[in-house]
């Protein structure tokens, strides 16, 4: 696996599990992750072709994976088990939702729920997120591979009485400061990798409170970004929220943990 990453400072990198250089030490006109998106559609290059040496992924602080986020989806019902617990018939289309540029926030967060009087019920939701790498506009299925960047853990919240007041709350719900934590990587796997065997966990001071794989999704991530482009325009650095196998009410004091197999994880404490 190859990642693109930002350090907490900004700094842009390259990296694999052997460590991570200077992004512009690979690619020379670059200065931002966004800009390495449309090569991360066919694979990044080797670190040996780096003018710097590979640093341990331990020296550093990561930041969110994209300074400046574009369009940022979320998917809901998309595992059969969790639409079942919630007693939600599955969708025949994906029910996707819109969340703004500014709840996103980075590895570590905070977390930040909203006041109580607002609301007194938030859930945090594990999933696995895709990454556009190229603008594109009605892609099949089948060439889905083409524009996808890679994959980020992320950890989605939802003012769960807010939503449940009225479903057109929808979007207020979705869209506080810090209800969207992004991970701390770009995750490039080898070209039509199959990631029907990966588990996304949601994970609260240390236990797991959901969990399932992929191949459970009713849409699969080459399926949404197909959907999705043939709605609107695709451009890179838009991220695609798949679906949560399931939530897990949190409160001040929490440490939420994405754990999603082979593409990484993320964690951020909860404070209000």
């Amino acid at each position: 696996m190859r990642y693109l990453a930002r350090t907490a400072d900004g700094r842009p990198l390259a990296g694999d599990d052997a460590g991570f250089v200077p992004l512009q030490s690979t690619y020379p006109d670059t200065s931002s992750v966004r800009d390495a998106l449309p090569r991360a559609t066919t694979g990044l290059d080797e670190l040996d072709t780096a003018t710097a040496d590979p640093v341990a992924r331990d020296a550093f602080s990561f930041g969110p994976c994209l300074s400046h986020p574009g369009k940022l989806f979320g998917i809901g019902l998309n595992y059969a088990d969790h639409a079942a617990d919630l007693s939600e018939d599955p969708p025949d289309e994906p029910a996707s939702f819109f969340k703004p540029a500014t709840a996103a926030t980075g590895p570590g967060g905070p977390i930040r729920l909203p006041p109580a009087e607002e609301s007194e019920r938030v859930t945090a939701e594990a999933e696995l997120a895709v990454v556009v790498g190229r603008t594109c506009r009605d892609v099949s299925v089948d060439d889905a591979d083409d524009v996808i960047a890679g994959y980020t853990p992320v950890i989605d919240m939802t003012a769960e009485d807010v939503l449940q007041r009225n479903p057109r709350y929808l979007t207020r719900a979705k869209s506080y400061d810090t209800f969207l934590v992004l991970g701390p990587h770009v995750a490039v796997p080898e070209r039509d990798a199959s990631l029907d065997d990966v588990e996304v966990r949601t994970v609260v001071d240390g236990e797991v409170r959901a969990r399932n794989t992929v191949a459970n999704m009713h849409f699969s991530p080459r399926e949404l970004v197909a959907r999705h482009s043939s709605v609107m325009t695709l451009e890179p650095g838009d991220v695609i929220s798949t679906g949560t196998p399931g939530a897990h009410h949190i409160t001040p004091g929490d440490h939420v943990r994405a754990e999603v197999d082979r593409i990484g994880s993320v964690a951020a404490d909860v404070v209000r």
